[in-house]
């Protein structure tokens, strides 16, 4: 109940509480929403960023390595190349040692040009030219036999007989350019560093195109890091380089070297993201010619840690934007509401009798302007009290008179009414007649009803036209049609008298039998029409001109004056668009037309 109460005096009743609590909402909603999504765009730019270095280290990564692969395949080109280089090689992997020497010795002696590298000493120059080559090896298959280069000149012959050794299996089924070194290659050269990765090339004798072995070359996979520098600080997560097996060849976070990368089936797409060891962005280049892939992974958590600050900051600026919009217009409303509470006040004063009251505010917005309207109605309602007053004190006045004026009326048909007797009397019956009908006329005069119908209205014509049929003895006759229904319809009183006075004034002809006026109502969409047509005289044009003039004239002319007092208040009571119409033929007669609305409750007089 008690928090029902405060809402209702608080909330409900208090509109400028409502419109506070409104604009808080508006507001507050708004700039979260605009946050919620500027942080969304904020932050997944930032995601795409972060994963577009991750991408630049891969390409580094893969430059690197791509530059290694290329170094390899150039090394037996240049080998190709040079005829004397070759035949060495081919000769040494088709002959026993032993025999290699020898021939060497004998090439020695007969070999003029001193600038080129003597037989295998060309391979031991890569080696010492490559710092990033941990060993360099020789394979031939038909021997098999490795002969090892290792840096620091340590060199090595290996006997790689099928019956005590599996690596000429193991050479035979290798069948990609890049790999993690083969275990029984590393046991036999005594080689168990884990981070190595292993490139290869076939070697291949020039005349036969007979395969006779390999070269294989075991690159130190630490030194790939060294393409990375730039991007330590940027970098996210790690970069794993794998094998066409899913072996690790490299990688940055030195966690999976010597095991074969746990989650290479769940890396499928570029920038997929995957359930890794957490929740991670999972980048993928491939390098189709050495067949390896380069996968970038970093976990969303991580990468989420670089716009965590962006997330505080918009959390603060929206917070002090809320603060500062809301409370400006608030500190506004509350300063309306006092000055509406004020005048609400004041109005309370004036509700309980106090006509003095007066609000004092001078500023010229709505609720000064209100003010002061509100001082100037109090103005005007004091000055029409005053009128008022006066107006009843004259009305007073005036029930008064005509209460003592009551009399009269009596004495006057009284006295017809003794004229009437006394023609009757004498035999003049239609003098008695015509007193009666006038009688009858003053009495409606007199005595109006508290309404005025169709039906009246028509009985005082009728009345009026009985005295001046019996005046012209029947040179005179009349016809009055109502449409059924139209009878109870309220009129104004004196519509249709001066009319037909003006007929009789102006175009009755004494001396004509057939002097003829017709009376019809009718309904007319929405309206009555009331229309009088005779047979008299009729209207000259020039005449007629300034009888429809008059009848809009400002200034009263002292013509037609009962025409245009009917329709004067035709315009008045029912609007601008009713009002008298006149129409006339000279020698054929005059047609007087006036409208009114047809609704049962029109005002009346």
């Amino acid at each position: 109940m008690k928090a029902k109460s405060l809402y209702d005096n608080y909330v409900k009743n208090n509109l400028f509480m409502k419109m506070i609590l409104l604009f808080a909402l508006i507001t507050t909603v708004t700039i979260v929403t605009f946050s919620y999504f500027m942080f969304n765009v904020m932050s997944e730019s930032i995601v795409r960023n972060e994963l577009e270095n991750q991408k630049k280290a891969m390409e580094s990564v893969n430059s690197y390595m791509t530059r290694k692969y290329e170094s390899v395949q150039s090394t037996m080109l240049d080998v190709y190349r040079n005829e004397s280089l070759s035949l060495h090689l081919a000769y040494f992997l088709q002959h026993p040692f032993e025999d290699y020497m020898n021939y060497q010795l004998d090439q020695y002696a007969d070999d003029t040009n001193i600038d080129l590298p003597k037989g295998l000493d060309y391979f031991e120059n890569k080696l010492d030219g490559d710092p990033d080559i941990e060993n360099l090896m020789l394979y031939s298959s038909e021997r098999q036999f490795l002969f090892a280069y290792k840096q620091g000149h340590v060199t090595k012959l290996v006997s790689t007989n099928a019956a005590h050794s599996y690596i000429p299996d193991a050479m035979a089924l290798e069948n990609t350019m890049v790999s993690v070194p083969n275990a029984w290659v590393r046991n036999a050269i005594d080689q168990q560093d884990p981070k190595l990765y292993a490139m290869r090339v076939p070697v291949t004798d020039k005349s036969t195109l007979k395969n006779l072995g390999q070269l294989l070359v075991y690159f130190n996979s630490d030194r790939i890091k060294n393409a990375l520098d730039s991007y330590k600080e940027q970098l996210k997560g790690y970069i794993v380089v794998l094998g066409p097996a899913g072996e690790v060849l490299f990688d940055s976070s030195d966690t999976y070297y010597g095991v074969r990368y746990p989650y290479t089936d769940q890396i499928d797409s570029l920038y997929n993201t995957a359930m890794l060891e957490q929740e991670s962005y999972v980048t993928t280049l491939t390098q189709n010619q050495a067949g390896y892939l380069v996968v970038g992974v970093a976990p969303k958590a991580e990468v989420a840690a670089a716009y965590a600050g962006l997330k505080r900051t918009i959390i603060l600026i929206s917070a002090i934007c809320i603060v500062m919009v809301l409370l400006v217009p608030v500190l506004v409303v509350i300063n309306f509401a006092k000055r509406t509470n004020k005048i609400i006040r004041f109005m309370r004063k004036v509700e309980n009798g106090d006509l003095s009251a007066r609000i004092q505010d001078e500023k010229e917005d709505e609720l000064g302007q209100i003010s002061r309207s509100f001082n100037d109605m109090l103005d005007e309602l004091s000055r029409h009290i005053d009128s008022v007053y006066k107006a009843e004190i004259k009305q007073k006045h005036t029930e008064l008179a005509a209460l003592q004026a009551r009399v009269n009326p009596h004495f006057l048909y009284n006295t017809l009414e003794v004229i009437r007797m006394r023609a009757v009397s004498q035999g003049a019956k239609d003098v008695g007649e015509m007193i009666y009908s006038l009688s009858v006329l003053f009495k409606s005069f007199v005595q109006p009803k508290g309404e005025n119908t169709l039906k009246d209205e028509l009985e005082t014509s009728r009345l009026y036209l009985e005295l001046f049929r019996i005046r012209y003895k029947d040179k005179l006759s009349y016809e009055i049609a109502c449409e059924h229904g139209l009878e109870n319809r309220r009129i104004m009183r004196m519509a249709l008298q001066p009319i037909i006075e003006n007929y009789v004034v102006h175009g009755l002809e004494p001396r004509r039998p057939d002097n003829h006026v017709r009376i019809t109502v009718s309904s007319v969409e929405e309206r009555i029409r009331i229309q009088a047509v005779d047979n008299g005289s009729g209207i000259e044009a020039d005449r007629l001109d300034a009888i429809r003039q008059s009848l809009d004239a400002v200034e009263e002319t002292g013509e037609s004056f009962g025409l245009r007092s009917v329709h004067e208040r035709l315009k008045l009571l029912y609007g601008a668009d009713y009002g008298l119409e006149i129409t006339s033929t000279p020698g054929v007669g005059t047609i007087v037309t006036l409208e009114f609305p047809n609704t049962e409750d029109m005002q009346h007089v």
